[in-house]
């Protein structure tokens, strides 16, 4: 089994036992699913050799959050991780529209202040489906949008 699975497989046995311990979290069944989708697409980015940085990144200056922060190669990717039960309505990474893609930049501009020197940067959107099937299909969208 690959490190990566049992890492996997310990994450989600520590998240059925304090599900089945703890108290409710008082999070909604969209909040949840939206979680457990970005852990999901923490692990796939893993596989595919990111090295992740952050994860739910918060500025002070600006409202929102970057899902998820890595390195691929010599790029620093922000990454945005939209979850779906259903393709209903429209593909999940849609939802990525013109005012998330400005929310997005603004926040990946406050991330990079920090840094000596500016890296090459780009923003990947990731779909998670939790559809009818035991493995959510996952799929990454590298450069989606510009800086």
């Amino acid at each position: 089994m690959p490190s990566g699975s049992l890492t996997r497989l310990a994450v989600r046995a520590m998240d059925a036992v304090a599900s089945a311990l703890l108290p409710a979290s008082g999070k909604t069944a969209r909040a949840q699913t939206g979680q457990h989708g970005e852990e999901e697409a923490y692990f796939y980015l893993r596989q595919l050799g990111y090295t992740m940085v952050a994860r739910n990144w918060r500025s002070a200056r600006r409202r929102g959050e970057i899902d998820l922060i890595g390195w691929e190669g010599e790029a620093l990717c922000f990454i945005e991780v939209k979850t779906r039960t259903t393709r209903a309505v429209k593909p999940a990474e849609a939802a990525v529209d013109g005012a998330k893609q400005d929310e997005l930049r603004g926040m990946a501009r406050d991330y990079l202040r920090r840094m000596k020197a500016l890296p090459a940067t780009r923003f990947d959107v990731v779909s998670v489906y939790f559809e009818e099937r035991t493995v959510p299909e996952v799929t990454l969208f590298r450069n989606a949008f510009g800086s």
